[in-house]
Parts: C-alpha cells; sequence; structure tokens
C-alpha cells in the first residue's frame, strides 16, 4: 500500500497555529452631507459609530491606531450631518473622510505640509462594467453555490459564493458578449452581458434531467475509467505553461463567529502538467480583515494555504486515490454511482472510499469524469468521518499545551473548466472542522471552522515566462502575516468572490480593521 503518500497529502493540503495569545487587534461624497438626528447618548466610539451606520447604510474603515474603540464620549442630541457626526463622535475635526461604494474610509488628518511633486502613475484607463446578482435553482429557488460564471469562449471567469451570489468585471469591449452560467447537474445558461450590466440580477438555472436517448447504457468499469483519465491526461490538460489571475480568499471564525478575512490576487505561473517545474505566485493585490472585538480569544492561524490550494490541482499533483492498482490490498474501493451533467457534457460519476479493514484516515468522495473524453471534471473529497480525529497531527502544527484540538470534518472541493480545448483548474476550496477545549474544562468546547478557496479569474498563454526570484510570494508561509502596503484603489477591476450573507453580517457588525495592498 501507498499510505506514505497519502500522509503526505494530508499533511501537505494545510498546517494550523493555534496558540493561546490575546488577540490581534485585528464612492460618491454626498452621504457625508446627509442629515441625521442623533440622539443625546453617551457610550464608546464603536458603538456611536455604529448607529451613525444604522442610520445611514454606510460602513466604517479605519485604523484602530487613529481611533479608540473603547474611547467613552458624549454627543448632545440634535440633526448633523454624517461628516459632524462623526466629527463630534471622534473629537478629531481633522481625519479624512472619504466614500468607497457602501464604506466611509476614515484616515490620517491630511499633511499641511507642502507633498514633494512625485512622477505620475500611469492608470488603467480601459473602461469596465460588472455583472452582479444571484443564481438559483429554478424550481426550488435554493442558491447554486460554486457555481462557474463565465464569458463564453474566453478566458474570464469567477464562481458563484456559498450563497450563490456572483460579481464579475468586464471590460467595455466585453459588453455585447455571452455569459454563461453553469453547474453540475442543471442545464447551462447564456446571457448577453450588457442585459445583466450595472445591476443585480436574479438567475435561475433549470435541473438536467438525463434521458436514455442521450446516453448509451453500458457497464462503466470505475477503474477502467480512471485509467484512461490517466492515459488521456496530457491530452485534456496544459501542456505548455500559463499565466493565471487567480482570486485567492482564508477565513477564520470560532464559535461560529467571524474572526478574520485574509484576500489576494495573484498572478501564478503555472508549468505544463508534464513538466517537474513548481508553480510560482505573484502577489498583486490584498487585503484583512480582523475582529477587534473579541478581548480573551485563541489567536488562529493557517499556514500553507496557498500551497494547499496549488497542490490540490489534482490533475498536476495526481493523489494515490486517482491512481487505482489491480492489488487486492490497495487502499480503495471504486464504484460507478451516477449519470449526470457538467457544462452541457455528460459525466460518469465515480465514488470512492477507503477499504474497510483499513483503519486510517484516507479519503472517501466522488468524481466528475467526461464520458467522451475521460476528462476530470470535478472532484468532491473528504477525510473519511470515521478516522477524522485520527489525523490531527497531520491538519495541526503547532498548538498550545493547554488545548485540545479535535478534527471533526475537513472536505474538498476542486474542478476544472475547459478553454481552447484544454482543461484549466478553476476553484479549490477547503473546509476544516474543529472542536477546541481546554484540557482543565471537562465539557466546555468550541467549534472552530478554518476555509480558503481559490478561484482562476483569466488565463493567458502567450508571452509566458517565470517570475523573478524577488517577485515571488512563499506559498507554504502564514499568508494574513504578509506585509503589505495600504492602496485606496483596492480591488479595481479584478475579478472577486464576493463574501457570503453571513460573513457580510459579521464584518458589519464589528470594529474591523480593513488593510490593503497593491505589488506591481
Amino acid at each position: 500500500m501507498k499510505q506514505a503518500a497519502t500522509y503526505r497529502i494530508l499533511y501537505l493540503l494545510v498546517g494550523l497555529l493555534l496558540m493561546t495569545a490575546t488577540p490581534l487587534r485585528a464612492d460618491n461624497n454626498d452621504i457625508l452631507d446627509r442629515l441625521i438626528q442623533l440622539s443625546k447618548s453617551k457610550g464608546t466610539i464603536y458603538k456611536l459609530l455604529g448607529e451613525v451606520s444604522e442610520r445611514t447604510g454606510y460602513l466604517f474603515i479605519y485604523d484602530s491606531k487613529i481611533i479608540n474603540n473603547e474611547q467613552i464620549v458624549k454627543v448632545p442630541g440634535g440633526k448633523y450631518s454624517v461628516r459632524e457626526a462623526i466629527y463630534r463622535i471622534t473629537g478629531d475635526t481633522n481625519l479624512s473622510l472619504r466614500v468607497i461604494g457602501n464604506h466611509i474610509l476614515i484616515s490620517c488628518p491630511v499633511a499641511s505640509t507642502p507633498v514633494k511633486e512625485e512622477t505620475p502613475v500611469p492608470i488603467d484607463t480601459i473602461p469596465y462594467f460588472t455583472l452582479e446578482g444571484l443564481l438559483r435553482d429554478k424550481f426550488t429557488n435554493d442558491p447554486i453555490p460554486y457555481a462557474t460564471v463565465s464569458v463564453s469562449n474566453g478566458s474570464i471567469e469567477s464562481v458563484t459564493n456559498q450563497g450563490g451570489e456572483f460579481r464579475l468585471r468586464l471590460p467595455d469591449s466585453l459588453r455585447l458578449s455571452q455569459i454563461s452560467f453553469s453547474h453540475i447537474g442543471y442545464q447551462p445558461l447564456e446571457v448577453e452581458s450588457s442585459l445583466l450590466a450595472e445591476r443585480y440580477s436574479m438567475l435561475t438555472l433549470e435541473p438536467k434531467v438525463i434521458s436514455l436517448q442521450e446516453v448509451v447504457v453500458r457497464i462503466v468499469n470505475p477503474i477502467k475509467l480512471l485509467k484512461e483519465m490517466q492515459d488521456k491526461r496530457f491530452q485534456n490538460y496544459p501542456q505548455k505553461p500559463a499565466f493565471h489571475t487567480s482570486f485567492y480568499r482564508e477565513g477564520i471564525e470560532r464559535k461560529n463567529r467571524f474572526v478574520s478575512l485574509t484576500e489576494g490576487v495573484f498572478k501564478i505561473y503555472k508549468s505544463s502538467y508534464s513538466s517537474t517545474i513548481t508553480d510560482q505566485v505573484k502577489l498583486l493585490k490584498m487585503r484583512r480583515i480582523t475582529n477587534n472585538q473579541e478581548k480573551d480569544t485563541i489567536v488562529v492561524k493557517m499556514e500553507s494555504g496557498i500551497y494547499a490550494s496549488l497542490q490540490l490541482d489534482l490533475m498536476k499533483d495526481m493523489p494515490e486515490f486517482l491512481i487505482p492498482e489491480s492489488e487486492i490490498n490497495y487502499p480503495y474501493v471504486y464504484a460507478h454511482s451516477d449519470i449526470t451533467v457538467v457544462d452541457d457534457r455528460i459525466a460518469n460519476v465515480i465514488s470512492f472510499e477507503q477499504r474497510e479493514f483499513i483503519n486510517e484516515p484516507l479519503f472517501r468522495g466522488n468524481l466528475y469524469v467526461d464520458s467522451e473524453n475521460s476528462a476530470l471534471l470535478k472532484a468532491e473529497f473528504e477525510i473519511n468521518p470515521k478516522y477524522v480525529k485520527n489525523a490531527t497531527g497531520m491538519l495541526v502544527e503547532k498548538k498550545s499545551r493547554n488545548l485540545k484540538i479535535t478534527p471533526q470534518k475537513v472536505v474538498y472541493t476542486v474542478s476544472y473548466k475547459p478553454w481552447n480545448g484544454t482543461y484549466y483548474i478553476n476553484h479549490v476550496r477547503g473546509d476544516l472542522y474543529f472542536k477546541i477545549k481546554k484540557k482543565k474544562q471537562l465539557f466546555e468546547s468550541s467549534p472552530l471552522h478554518i476555509w480558503f478557496e481559490m478561484v482562476t479569474c483569466k488565463i493567458d498563454t502567450i508571452d509566458v515566462s517565470r517570475c523573478g526570484r524577488k517577485e515571488m510570494l512563499p506559498t507554504r508561509t502564514i499568508f494574513s502575516d504578509t506585509k503589505f502596503r495600504y492602496d485606496a484603489g483596492f480591488w479595481e477591476n479584478f475579478n472577486v468572490i464576493p463574501p457570503e450573507e453571513k460573513l457580510n453580517e459579521a464584518i458589519n457588525k464589528i470594529s474591523s480593521q480593513i488593510e490593503e495592498t497593491g505589488y506591481y
């Protein structure tokens, strides 16, 4: 058996750093002139700014080094402009206020000393437009998570979030292009982008029912099908290097409350699938959002999340469960469990799980393989729940002596998308659930949810070359600790996955520190 290889995959997928410690501290301007009524009140700056948010619908972004959240202030009742209310609450009329979307950015006072003239930085003058909306099941009205949203016959794409919401930012030259919405088990939908531009659209996909006339009824040998997938690997997947512009995010929730979110946009050098050269990552944009409110908690940091996303390109770094052998003692057993549709193509569903006589934490899940060309379209798998608690040492790198950390569920999703006849990695996500308990406490334990995901937003195959050593981002490090500089432009025209409703609500309710960066 190849147990060592399986353990290697388990360990490389994610590492965590847990320790007991105090927590880290974590556009139009018309709104600033809007009048609002404030009642006579006394409270913290955080609380009073929260009341301004309730009356305006705008949220605040500021550095806790500039504003002391816990400072108690008194505000006389009366009518104030939003600008006056902010100055009255913070006690500083020199603060700079800027409206960005539905946020009000509060920053350091503008310097009164002359600023040295600098060479102008060229900006992207190409006009862009935005497509936003919600994708649902036509009959159940349930949101469809992780559906692909892409420009038909193009290299720009994204995915819906867990709540079925999507956001796609496109250059104006694509205003008349067709936008494709697809998901496993549904009939694909195409809509002209001009009909969706600059509005929040509610769209539905119709479940695809496969009739007998559409398939040739035959007995499918799952082992033979997976070997065909291997044989056609270099035919279906890239044999030349490519640049992937990818959106990455990782988050932490403890006790079902938001703790932190780190997001970035990368330019990834992907070597060919037949090459042994490692992929490279260059950071383009980044931001961190951290909950400042929890006073006595556990600092949790994800290590190697970016590396895990690269390793989950299963057809490039094939794990053991994709390489079945004829040995009787091979650790996995396979079955042809279903037929479904992926992007309007018939796919065979191959299920796999570890054999009963193996009592170690291996994987189980489903593989979606194209019935015509044997390409892997999607994989959904998890560490066997029966043995997941035995995987603690492979998932948690460091921990406090006073804590007991036990894995509860570890799930991964990987999908591929064809472009110009070649399949490229599309979306990767990992969800890791733990229970944390102080060793001296008999019963009380708290849930911990750590997750990461990466989506390919654009593919370029022209003039592809490796990054310079100084440009490379270390992929095995703690991404949330990456150093960066402030960037007022923020995401600009990058395509990102919109945060889920639950995450949005959590961010809105806490005092957060939002930091942004840009590397070019």
